[in-house]
């Protein structure tokens, strides 16, 4: 079965952040997709991690659009039936700035129509509530914050 495999490197959206990083995103058709995550230079604590609608970044991260939500859900934890594709819920920062981790996750997927290809993902400057914290924004973005880096998700060697 072929694998699919697709990097975005990260880039700093607002001048006060050094922070950069790559996430890999690999996939066998019909299987959850492995996201491989390596940032560096971002605040200790959890961060909002999003895959957003469109590969723009002609204006820094807000070109971006909303999250990636082709089925019009509200926003959701990775875990909820009830989600955007793209809610990926937080990385955890270590005291160091640095964020490595694996998330597998069953919804996006690198195939087909529905594909983040081309999309971009963002790390946000504050933790997200999933979609539960009470905030008027808690249903679309999870109120969580600025972005911070960005990168557009492409095709990997």
């Amino acid at each position: 079965m072929s694998k699919r495999k697709f990097v975005a490197k990260l880039l700093q959206d607002n001048p006060n952040v050094k922070a950069e990083g790559t996430v890999i995103f690999t996939q066998e058709k019909e299987k959850p997709t492995h996201i491989e995550v390596d940032i560096k230079g971002l605040t200790p604590g959890k961060h909002g991690f999003h895959i957003h609608e469109f590969g723009d970044n002609t204006n820094g991260c807000t070109s971006a659009g909303p999250h990636f939500n082709p089925f019009h859900k509200t926003h959701g934890a990775p875990s909820d039936e009830n989600r955007h594709v793209g809610d990926l819920g937080n990385i955890t920062v270590d005291s160091n700035g640095n964020a490595k981790t694996t998330i597998i996750d069953k919804e996006i997927s690198l195939y087909g129509d529905n594909s983040i290809i081309g999309r971009t993902i963002i790390v946000h400057a504050d933790e997200d509530d999933l979609g539960k914290g009470g905030h008027d924004l808690s249903p679309t973005t999870g109120n969580a914050g600025a972005r911070l880096v960005c990168g557009v998700i492409g095709i990997a060697k």
